[in-house]
């Protein structure tokens, strides 16, 4: 039996994240289609992905005969030192009128939408994540006096991620540092447009090759 001694990258940097708005169905529903402009932003300070998972134990002849792993979602708490005012609003299910006018914190419905972010890590390695079924959570609104010395503001975004498909899926991940990473596969190709399966990778890549 031979031992194989890895080495991973360390992590070293969030990079950008993407989001796209969903074309959703007239009773609100996610559907697999999405709206053809994918957003970039350059603002994250830090994100925190947190994957909830729920293990029920099934018992039987008084042992525990299986287990039964189900994940409801993760969220995704984002710290930011800006935000697009009308993306934020739009996530926020806001009543924005044509004079400007934000209507806001009423009991309205939001919108899904697909939310991207990148990890850099040592060695020019990168991981690009897609998660394609989430809603706004909440988000804070902080601000504080100006003093002599510059100090950052940051707010925090918090995404709930949902599953996406029949088995469950929340993310759709490349990682560069992993086998099989698709050859030719940049950023700029993965993030444009929310991935669902393979089959998606495979196209937009093919798209950019024409």
């Amino acid at each position: 039996m031979a031992i194989n001694t890895k080495k991973p990258p360390i992590k070293e940097t969030v990079g950008a994240q993407y989001y796209c708005f969903n074309v959703m169905t007239n009773e609100g529903e996610w559907t697999e289609e999405f709206e053809t402009d994918v957003t970039k932003t350059e603002v994250v300070k830090s994100v925190k992905v947190t994957e909830n998972t729920d293990a029920t134990d099934v018992y039987a002849s008084g042992k525990v005969y299986d287990t039964d792993n189900s994940s409801p979602g993760s969220s995704i708490e984002v710290e930011v030192i800006a935000f697009p005012a009308d993306d934020l609003a739009r996530m926020r299910g806001d009543n924005v009128d044509d004079g400007g006018l934000i209507l806001s914190g009423g009991n309205r419905s939001r919108p899904f939408f697909g939310y991207g972010k990148t990890v850099e890590q040592k060695g020019n390695r990168k991981r690009y994540e897609w998660y394609p079924k989430c809603k706004l959570s909440e988000n804070t609104d902080e601000v504080k006096t100006r003093e002599e010395s510059f100090a950052e503001q940051t707010d925090t975004i918090t995404i709930k991620a949902y599953a996406f498909n029949d088995a469950g899926d929340i993310k759709a991940m490349v990682d560069s540092s992993a086998m099989n990473f698709p050859e030719g596969l940049t950023e700029e190709i993965f993030f444009s447009k929310p991935i669902l399966n393979k089959e998606e990778l495979v196209n937009v890549m093919a798209q950019q090759e024409v």
